[in-house]
């Protein structure tokens, strides 16, 4: 099962520096929309079977253009959207970036809870268990590989990117998420590949492999053939 971790759209927050968080109404900036427009050329010839996407507007609005052009249905899933920024959320990262909690976040994300939001462990926990349940779902579904898509925020994608790298919590301000990127983990028996990581090129299918026939090549690898806490708004 592979996975496209589809990053929303640039939006009104991001153009403005502030944490929209779960805001209501937040939506796509005018290249926010061209790039779900762009979506349409990037990934359209793809066999992609599903689209999952955070219930927040920013993201309802990037898969849209794709959605219709696939005759796909999104489904809407609680566990894959944006962090809770709690009292955070709203406010200008130029004033953000002075609270102590901020060096947390950049140093030890594993123990940065947001006041009156939630920890960005219990992030990455609720995230990789909807990928990783959607993946078995499809599985199910279709008696074979599937393509499908994730659209989501940007740290959110960082905390499913650092499980499917093996890397701690921790390390996953070292991963970049931008507007509109897509990142690609290919999910099997043995582990996870992470195959991309931040594409934003014109069009992915001429960057994926063919998915491979045992999982991994004989060197164990898969053989050729998406954030304020990252440093950028979410």
């Amino acid at each position: 099962m592979t996975v496209l971790l589809l990053r929303h759209g640039r939006s009104t927050s991001n153009t403005a520096n502030t944490l929209a968080g779960r805001s209501e109404g937040v939506d796509l900036d005018d290249r926010g929309r061209e790039q779900a427009s762009a979506l349409v050329d990037r990934l359209e010839s793809l066999p992609i079977r599903a689209i999952v996407r955070s219930p927040l507007l920013r993201c309802e609005r990037t898969v849209e253009p794709l959605a219709a052009a696939l005759g796909l249905q999104p489904l809407v899933d609680d566990r894959i959207t944006e962090v809770d920024y709690g009292a955070w959320t709203g406010r200008k990262i130029v004033e953000l970036v002075k609270e102590p909690l901020w060096a947390v976040i950049q140093q030890q994300p594993s123990a940065a809870v947001f006041p009156e939001g939630e920890g960005l462990a219990g992030v990455q926990a609720r995230a990789v268990a909807a990928v990783r349940e959607h993946d078995r779902r499809l599985a199910d579904e279709h008696g074979a590989d599937v393509l499908w898509i994730a659209c989501t925020h940007g740290d959110v994608i960082k905390s499913v990117l650092a499980d499917a790298l093996g890397t701690h919590l921790d390390s996953f301000q070292r991963i970049n998420a931008d507007p509109a990127s897509v990142s690609v983990v290919r999910y099997t028996p043995v582990r996870p590949f992470v195959i991309h990581v931040n594409h934003t090129g014109v069009a992915l299918n001429a960057a994926l492999s063919a998915p491979p026939s045992t999982g991994e090549s004989e060197t164990g690898g898969v053989p050729s053939g998406d954030a304020v806490v990252g440093g950028s708004t979410d």
